[in-house]
């Protein structure tokens, strides 16, 4: 499922906040779209520009009208079978990365990942993750999917 517009409440042209998260590609302009990941508990950064909730499952505790964003691109997330044998655990990593890659070549997840691509080009892009450890994550192999990085 794929769901487009801005949700949240109190949803501002100018997201307060240090502007934290972690960043790939370049300047725009310089090298391709800039795309950051932050958890989704994070206040907005003044530099997110569109924001995308790339988990599968809504983030524990938060309310939907209260998290700015968007659109929640369920359909990007890895599977639950994915999801389930990685376990979060960074031992695992390499292949979880190498197995998710995989996964987002599947044309099920393919109208998600042109979406998520389109909002890159357009400006700043943030990937909102539940995830504690951003450095293992789906986020990751995501932003690098979109950046070419590796």
């Amino acid at each position: 499922m794929v769901s487009g517009g801005r949700q949240g409440q109190g949803r501002q042209s100018e997201h307060g906040g240090a502007g934290g998260g972690r960043t790939g590609g370049g300047p725009r302009g310089r090298g391709g779209p800039q795309v950051h990941m932050r958890r989704v508990y994070e206040p907005p950064g003044s530099s997110d520009g569109a924001r995308v909730l790339v988990d599968r499952i809504w983030p524990r505790g938060l309310a939907k009208d209260d998290v700015p964003l968007d659109a929640w691109l369920k359909d990007v997330a890895p599977s639950t079978d994915l999801r389930k044998w990685y376990g979060h655990d960074p031992d695992r990593y390499g292949e979880f990365a190498e197995r998710y890659r995989a996964e987002l070549a599947d044309p099920e997840r393919g109208d998600a990942l042109d979406r998520l691509l389109g909002l890159a080009a357009e400006g700043p892009l943030t990937l909102l993750t539940a995830t504690k450890d951003l450095a293992h994550s789906h986020a990751r192999v995501l932003m690098e999917a979109l950046t070419g990085g590796e």
